[in-house]
């Protein structure tokens, strides 16, 4: 029995090392693996997401007043015409990029919403005060001065935050 213990106990204590050895051994091997698909995973959707939140900085760009009045013909529209394009203008260019929202955070697409909603009800609040006939030359102007004494916009926010997203990914 002696003789037995002799002989079982030194191969216990092997086998228990070896097993220690080869259990840290597959982990950190485990890691290694994990940690380069992760890498391999962001050298794929990092320049996806990175096209995602420019295309998120193009919409918001697009949605502004100065930037949709120098894309339109004026001549030959009434100023209701002109706020039924504006208006169509920015839903069409969000409904468009809608697909962007996977890139960014919960925040920052609320904040995108929240500039579209915004710039629409802009947009009907200037109709609204604006008298009747008026030209669409006027209207234009209305809606360019008053953007531009509104202090930091949603538009602004929204770009704001979209840009501080992307730097986390550079």
């Amino acid at each position: 029995m002696l003789e037995l213990l002799k002989y079982t106990v030194p191969a216990l204590i092997v086998l228990v090392a070896a097993w220690v050895v080869l259990g840290k051994m597959l982990k950190e091997e485990r890691q290694k693996r994990e940690y380069e698909l992760r890498r391999q995973d962001r050298n794929i959707t990092n320049p996806l997401r990175l096209r995602g939140y420019e295309r998120l900085a193009l919409l918001l760009e697009r949605i502004t007043p100065e930037h949709m009045l120098m894309n339109l013909d004026l001549s030959g529209m009434t100023m209701r015409d002109l706020q039924r394009q504006l208006l169509q203008t920015v839903r069409l260019e969000v409904d468009h990029n809608l697909s962007q929202q996977i890139y960014v955070s919960d925040e920052t697409w609320q904040a995108v919403v929240l500039a579209k909603e915004e710039t629409l009800n802009f947009i009907n609040a200037i109709a609204m005060q604006m008298p009747e006939g008026c030209s669409t030359l006027q209207y234009a102007q209305a809606l360019i001065t008053a953007y531009n004494q509104n202090g930091e916009t949603p538009v602004q926010n929204a770009l704001r935050l979209l840009k501080q997203e992307a730097k986390g990914i550079l």
